[in-house]
């Protein structure tokens, strides 16, 4: 019997086991009881532990690849249940990346792809990201919203400049700042002044609309 519980459980693992076949086959098992944004957080709770193994060195980078295209079909099945747009414009501008100096960006690339399926309109940056890019992008592109990754604590740092750079363009009321990465914790985005923490990417979409007002 197909349960809420047992539908988690499977399109967990098929995201973990890199299956694509899986993934869709346990997807449209779990669409009988399951809404969609409850399935793409299951994928996207198994793309979160594709990464952490990834960065223990227990997956490499093709099945990083393999696991976040089977993420990607799935969620393209039920991209159909979301509610539709009705050809509006994206709910917001949402500009992403990893901070200069950090080469790490699976977490962050997780991030900015739920953020895409939740309706964003996303400019990921990449890795590595000199700070005055998060600022030129955000102004060229009216974001309302950056999003920093840093998975080192040498480069945490450059999350805090980046917020006062923000203010001393004079932007910083209009900009919404979130920041995540493995030693990020909501104490140190009180710390710095960021507006919000994400522990992991569903919780990153979820505080992404609260703090632009987006039900």
């Amino acid at each position: 019997m197909t349960t809420v519980e047992s539908s988690k459980i499977e399109l967990f693992d098929a995201i973990v086991a890199y299956n694509k076949e899986k993934v869709l086959a346990a997807v449209n098992k779990a669409r009988t009881v399951m809404g969609p944004q409850e399935i793409i957080d299951a994928l996207a709770a198994g793309m979160n532990e594709v990464g952490v193994r990834f960065e223990r060195g227990k997956l490499f980078l093709p099945h990083v690849m393999v696991a976040a295209d089977a993420m990607t079909a799935g969620v393209k099945v039920v991209e159909q249940d979301l509610p539709k747009s009705g050809g509006k414009e994206a709910l917001a501008v949402c500009v992403t990346g990893t901070v200069e100096g950090d080469v790490h960006d699976i977490g962050k690339s997780i991030v900015s792809t739920l953020l895409q399926c939740a309706g964003y309109k996303v400019f990921d940056l990449g890795r590595d990201v000199p700070l005055r890019n998060f600022i030129d992008t955000c102004k060229a592109e009216n974001g309302r919203m950056i999003g920093m990754s840093a998975l080192m604590t040498t480069t945490m740092q450059g999350q805090k400049e980046c917020i006062e750079m923000l203010k001393e363009e004079g932007i910083r009321d209009k900009v919404k700042v979130m920041v995540g990465g493995a030693p990020a914790t909501q104490a140190w985005a009180d710390k710095i002044g960021a507006d919000g923490y994400g522990e992991n990417a569903g919780e990153a979409v979820r505080k992404a609309n609260e703090l632009l007002g987006i039900k």
